[in-house]
């Protein structure tokens, strides 16, 4: 199936990537930016995700970088 990867750097914890998700895949993680925001993770542990890459048509400042079909 697919898989994204996020670039850590680059997110600001909008978590529009989370709403626009249709697996609902990408979760808050525990990991916080330099603003105490707390980033966003991919968490597909049973394989769901179709490589749709809404979420990454929908992030404002291009923290998903890649988007694997499979």
């Amino acid at each position: 199936m697919g898989r994204i990867v996020i670039d850590e750097t680059k997110c600001k914890a909008c978590y529009l990537c989370i709403e626009e998700c249709p697996k609902k895949l990408i979760k808050k993680s525990s990991k916080t930016n330099k603003l105490g925001d707390h980033l966003v993770e991919f968490d597909d542990p049973d394989n769901q995700c179709i490589g749709c890459a809404m979420c990454a048509t929908r992030c404002p400042d291009m923290a998903i970088t890649e988007v694997y079909r499979g």
